[in-house]
């Protein structure tokens, strides 16, 4: 992750503000990434303090040990009122041993209205050497009233081949390149994938499930993958695929997939209504069936 950060322009305006001795005094780093949003924050930490993550500095930085830094939420805690007060009283004090203090505060999107407005004085105008930087996987509920306090570094969705990369590194899996494809371009999703052997189950049913061009095999499958763990997972895959048959399609004129073209368009846009049908409950072996069968009659 360290080198997609590091490529990343959010990162470069980060950098070159510290460079040139300009920091402002909050930001606010948006990354769509739950899992690594927070040491996608001490990245930056690192930067803020001009430490290397081998030195003294950078592994109590990364260790979340370091006396002028501080991280929240606290592990297993919640960003509470009194944790926002604690903030604020915490800020008021000299740094120990730099001439400036760094508050990390990760998944600001789960905070309530109440931290957010505790948190507005300190803010706009924090003591001398204060420094705020807020980490959110969502701008929706963060408050307009922060928003106008922070400087924006946005982090955008990564490519297939950079997620590709990423997981290359990390350690060879067959399954990289069609998790780099299926992950949306947020890594942490491609490494969950990954983890726990559940997506290899989930892409060989997908598989499965479209290549189905019968109502024989459609109620084979239906039958057969009514009960998987992933449901919502595997319309996602399931959909990649017929996408991947209508691509084919529109980059080859000689292309003869298993269904037609417009069975395939037809089965990207009708997962939507799947989708729905599985937030209300529906049974899952019944919508598969009932979807599959619309499918074949537009194949045939």
């Amino acid at each position: 992750m360290e080198r997609l950060i590091g490529a990343a322009a959010a990162y470069q305006i980060f950098c070159g503000d510290k460079r040139a001795d300009k920091l402002s005094h909050a930001y606010m780093l948006y990354f769509a990434d739950a899992r690594n949003l927070r040491a996608a924050l001490k990245l930056f930490a690192l930067q803020f303090f001009g430490a290397e993550k081998e030195d003294r500095n950078g592994r109590l930085i990364l260790s979340e040990g370091l006396s002028d830094l501080k991280v929240y939420p606290r592990p297993s805690l919640k960003l509470t009122a009194d944790a926002a007060a604690e903030i604020v009283a915490a800020a008021a004090l000299k740094p120990l041993e730099f001439d400036k203090k760094l508050y990390v505060i990760s998944d600001f999107q789960t905070a309530s209205p109440i931290f957010q407005n505790k948190l507005l004085k300190v803010l706009e105008e924090p003591p001398a050497g204060v420094h705020f930087l807020l980490g959110t996987t969502s701008l929706a509920p963060v408050l307009d009233t922060v928003k106008s306090r922070v400087k924006l570094l946005e982090v955008p969705l990564f490519t297939p081949a950079e997620i590709f990369g990423a997981l290359e590194r990390s350690g060879k899996n067959e399954l990289n390149a069609q998790v780099a494809q299926a992950c949306g371009g947020v890594l942490g999703v491609a490494q969950d994938m990954l983890g726990g052997g559940w997506y290899k189950e989930v892409a060989d049913a997908a598989r499965e499930i479209c290549a189905a061009d019968s109502v024989k095999k459609a109620a084979a499958a239906a039958f057969r993958y009514g009960d998987i763990k992933h449901k919502s997972e595997l319309l996602s895959e399931m959909q990649r695929v017929y996408f991947g048959e209508v691509k084919a399609y529109a980059e080859r004129a000689d292309y003869r997939g298993k269904i037609s073209k417009g069975a395939a368009i037809y089965a990207v846009e009708s997962i939507n209504d799947a989708f729905a049908d599985l937030k209300f409950n529906a049974n899952f072996s019944s919508l598969l069936y009932d979807f599959l069968l619309r499918v074949v009659k537009n194949n045939k």
